[in-house]
């Protein structure tokens, strides 16, 4: 098996509720030890995974069949040195069962904007730094000028040590002409070290607007164990996944994750008067800790998210 196909990464989502069949094919061991399996090692053939498994071949015929029929599998048939063999494939990376009620409809007082790490509209960055899609890293490593590749559109995974990079949200609230009553920011963080040390504090700040609203003091860069949705072609020996942090900016001041952050409150942040809404991350000129900063996106980190806005509006 080629190695770009093993650096491309696919995802299922199954609902509570939703896609038995799915559910009903990985309720036995084996069948789940038949994924786990193709996944790590690539295509195989019903007597390899057998041999590999120690199982009766008729128990993995049977096996492949049912997750096949499932979706989770797919068989090719190959030449082999008597007749044909048939090859088996695992669809996804990663399965992933969900218990959101998605029958519940988005409050029409909240407005939420996903915006995919690559798409910063400015930076000013210092090496360390570079960007990874989960295919592999864009340009080159610790050269500043790769962050206005056009490729980072497809970036995943970004780092520097100093500066900032700064995105541009639509402001829907004034499209819609209300008031907001509080926003969060929500996306994941670590600091950043050539290689990885837990012990590693960075101040990393996020302005909105031109008004820096707080300072989370990361604790370190995490490389301990992989994330659990980075690539497996991306070594051990990087940053692997951070933590997952929301500022939200109310009238009554800003909060990291419900700690009180600084006093500014919406009123500071002029939304009203901007078509739309800037979101900086980044390490201030002068802070303590400069640790840099890794920003972790969709195929990566612990989460897999874009960075989240969310307005919760009068």
């Amino acid at each position: 098996m080629g190695l770009q196909k093993r650096m491309k990464r696919s995802f299922l989502t199954i609902h509570a509720g939703e896609n038995a069949e799915a559910l009903r094919a990985l309720s036995i061991p084996a069948r789940v030890d038949m994924l786990k399996l193709l996944c790590s090692k690539g295509p195989l053939n019903v007597n390899e995974i057998a041999r590999a498994l120690n199982l009766p071949q008729s128990t993995v015929a049977t096996g492949i069949m049912i997750l096949e029929e499932a979706g989770l599998v797919e068989t090719k048939a190959a030449k082999a040195k008597k007749g044909y063999q048939k090859i088996c494939s695992a669809l996804y990376d990663e399965i992933l069962l969900s218990f959101e009620d998605t029958t519940l409809k988005r409050s029409e007082d909240v407005i939420e904007v996903a915006m995919p790490i690559g798409l910063y509209t400015s930076c000013e960055t210092h090496a360390p730094c570079g960007l990874c899609s989960t295919e592999g890293v864009i340009g080159l490593l610790d050269v500043p000028d790769y962050f206005l590749d056009p490729q980072r559109m497809q970036a995943g995974l970004l780092w520097f040590g100093r500066g900032h990079v700064e995105y541009k949200f639509p402001n829907n609230a004034k499209i819609l002409n209300k008031n907001v009553n509080a926003i969060e920011f929500s996306m994941e963080l670590s600091s950043e070290v050539p290689g990885t040390n837990p012990d590693w504090p960075s101040d990393i700040t996020i302005w909105v607007n031109g008004v820096a609203v707080g300072t989370w003091t990361s604790p370190g860069d995490y490389g301990d164990k992989r994330g659990a949705f980075t690539p497996g072609w991306w070594k051990l020996e990087g940053s692997q996944y951070g933590k997952l942090k929301t500022w939200r900016i109310s009238r009554k001041g800003t909060f990291i994750d419900g700690t009180v952050a600084s006093d500014v409150t919406i009123g500071d942040l002029a939304i009203g008067q901007h078509s739309s809404i800037r979101l900086r991350i980044g390490i201030a000129d002068d802070a303590r800790h400069t640790g840099g900063v890794n920003i972790f996106g969709r195929g990566f980190g612990n989460y897999g998210q874009d960075i989240l806005m969310r307005i919760d509006l009068d």
